[in-house]
Order: structure tokens, then sequence, then C-alpha cells
């Protein structure tokens, strides 16, 4: 089987998260999307909406969606988790032929910083999602490009929530989620 790996913080989920999503189904020859929701991404201190919150939007959101499986392993270590710890549990739990790991382009830059990248790069296909502002010229390391120009990032909604780039289906549980936090 082959799978795109589609982790991070998703905090919140947006429409650039939903665009990248859509555009891994038309551009890679995969059976299915595993999102993974990190529980602490091994580069923050910190989040905004709890893991498990995360993780229930990212239910509610693909619920419908038989192509898409939300994976809970990180959120359950409570910790901060390498991927390639998190490509080593997969790969234990079903039979992958090969997995799309992807990647913003602004996280490409310091791929080779990540924990176990050497093991990391002969596991995975890297995909590289781009957008408006960020480029990338890598000759050293093999990847696919995608580009998805949805100009919104999680970052930018965590300092000003701006509930137009939040999808429809989970506008109202986010909007509450943010009030409580």
């Amino acid at each position: 089987m082959n799978i795109a790996l589609f982790g991070g913080s998703f905090d919140p989920f947006h429409m650039g998260h939903e665009a990248i999503i859509e555009s891994l189904d038309k551009n890679l020859d995969i059976e299915e999307i595993f999102l993974v929701p990190t529980y602490l991404n091994p580069f923050k201190k910190s989040f905004h909406l709890q893991a498990q919150d995360r993780l229930a939007l990212l239910h509610e959101m693909y619920e419908d969606n038989a192509k898409i499986k939300i994976i809970d392993f990180e959120v359950k270590q409570e910790r901060a988790v390498p991927t390639i710890e998190t490509v080593e549990y997969l790969k234990s739990k079903y039979q992958l032929d090969t997995i799309y790991l992807v990647i913003g382009a602004d996280n490409f830059l310091s791929i080779k910083s990540w924990n176990n990248y050497e093991k990391l790069s002969k596991s995975v296909r890297f995909v590289v999602i781009t957008r408006n502002g960020y480029t990338i010229n890598s000759q050293d390391i093999k990847y696919i490009q995608i580009e998805v120009n949805v100009d919104v990032s999680s970052t930018q909604l965590r300092e000003n929530l701006d509930l137009k780039y939040i999808p429809q289906k989970i506008k109202k549980r986010i909007q509450k989620l943010w009030k409580k936090e």
C-alpha cells in the first residue's frame, strides 16, 4: 500500500491543510492519506489547542472520507515524537510499500537536522509543499514538489483567529474551543 503521511500540529486545522490533502490525493499514487497530529511539535515549546481537541477536530473533519486515516500515535505518546519513530510505528502496523512524507518547504530547509535523518531519508519519499514566498533548491535530496497556494498559516491564525480560513465543517467547534483556551 502507498500512503501519504501528513503530520503536524494542525493548531488550528485550516483551509491550507485541506488544500494540501486535496493536492496529495490528486498528485500522488496513494491508497490512503495518514493524518498524524503531534502531541507537541519537536521544534515548538507549546500549543494553543489541546492535542485531544486537535485530534477530535481531524476526526470530525474527515469522518466521511474513507481515504483519510487519522493516526493518534503521537498524541498518545504525550511528548514530542521524532518523525522516524512515527514512520517505524506505521511500518510495524501496516503493510506499506511507499511512504510519501509530506513536509512544508519551510521545514524541508532544515530536514537534515531532524532526528535520525539518514534513516528517515531511506524510509520515505519526501513530498515538499511549496507556497508563495518559499523556494527550495535541494540537489542532494530527492523530493517531489507540490505547490499549494493558500495564503494562511497556523502561526498566523494562532496570533489572530480569522474564521474565514477555517473549513465550514469544523468552524463552530474551533470557535468554541478557541474561546475556552
